[in-house]
């Protein structure tokens, strides 16, 4: 079979962006085969590549590259402008008809004030696909807000959802948003160029991550439209909400296991732990009834659950299947 071209092969992408949702955008872009040419803000570049490991050899540990810049930008050309200089300026508008997209993450503004908003690049290039990626969109009570990852979390709701029942809300510890946010304005660039193909027109994109985390909430939004106050979402630790069970069990000495019971696995679940009795049990037997007697559910049974799954003796197979992960718990470093 005959190699085919990366999809987006003969593209070209102006990458105004630094830190996580815009850099992770445009590296999609690159690795989908565009020609992605990034434009860092003189004189220090991405504040990204003051993030990460510095490379082990002594000589180049004076350097600006890292393990945080190098994850998000690799597959880019880079270059440095200082875009508060007229002359900057008026370089990035000389490239914009030599381009096809344009991505940005400023603070919402500040492209506009410095005369590179879309109106005026459109007007240089009509065919030109500008994506602002930003924490709550370009107008709204929050537009003029900036923001990072964890705020939009908290903006959105998500916060709150993570942790113990007993305790405040938890800090997550991976750009989720950041990168849903990244794939999501990629995606919509894609949607962006099939629809210039068949009409010629371009487009301005917005991109938030307010709506990315909003747009996670797999259940709670049409449950808080039908309830109303009376639905309040609550932190539930370890376990999920859905009576499965689903969530983290303790496995054997410092290892724990990661367990996904959909409702109809039930029966499966009770056998491969050698438990049947509980396929009958009234506290147990439905969803409903496992989601209110969870603080009561003990863990034993988890380790042998997971070995007849190992063995092949459990019937569900293919997406949907209960997934047994063990995850050893690791001290930084081992």
């Amino acid at each position: 079979m005959r190699a085919k071209l990366p999809m987006l092969t003969g593209y070209r992408v102006l990458d105004i962006t630094q830190f996580v949702a815009g850099p992770t955008c445009t590296r999609i872009l690159a690795e989908l085969g565009a020609e992605v040419i990034k434009v860092e803000l003189a004189p220090n570049g991405d504040r990204g590549r003051a993030s990460g490991d510095k490379p082990r050899d002594a000589k180049f540990k004076a350097g600006s590259q890292s393990t945080f810049f190098f994850q998000h930008n690799h597959s880019k050309k880079s270059l440095a402008v200082d875009i508060k200089q007229a002359r900057g300026r008026e370089l990035v508008r000389a490239i914009i008809p030599k381009v096809d997209v344009l991505v940005e993450n400023f603070a919402p503004g500040v492209m506009t004030r410095a005369g590179l908003g879309y109106d005026e690049l459109s007007a240089i290039h009509p065919g030109l696909i500008m994506c602002s990626i930003s924490l709550a969109g370009q107008s709204g009570p929050l537009s003029r807000q900036p923001g990072f990852d964890y705020m939009g979390a908290a903006y959105a709701g998500i916060t709150s959802l993570i942790g113990e029942a007993d305790r405040g809300p938890a800090q997550f510890t991976t750009a989720i948003g950041d990168h849903a946010t990244g794939v999501t304005a990629a995606m919509s660039i894609g949607f962006a160029l099939l629809h210039r193909e068949r009409t010629g027109e371009g487009q301005y994109i917005e991109c938030s991550l307010v709506d990315t985390y909003f747009n996670m909430h797999e259940v709670n939004i049409p449950k808080s439209s039908l309830r109303g106050p009376s639905f309040a979402p609550q932190r539930a630790g370890s376990l999920h909400p859905d009576g499965g069970p689903t969530g983290i069990f303790r496995y054997r000495g410092e290892e724990f296991i990661a367990i996904t019971v959909l409702p109809y696995q039930w029966n499966q679940m009770v056998k491969a732990m050698n438990m049947p009795e509980l396929a009958d049990d009234p506290r147990f037997n439905t969803a409903r009834a496992r989601r209110f007697s969870q603080p009561r559910r003990g863990r034993r049974g988890a380790g042998s659950g997971a070995r007849a799954l190992r063995a092949g003796s459990h019937p569900a197979r293919g997406h949907g299947s209960s997934a047994f992960a063990p995850a050893r718990n690791r001290a930084p470093g081992a």
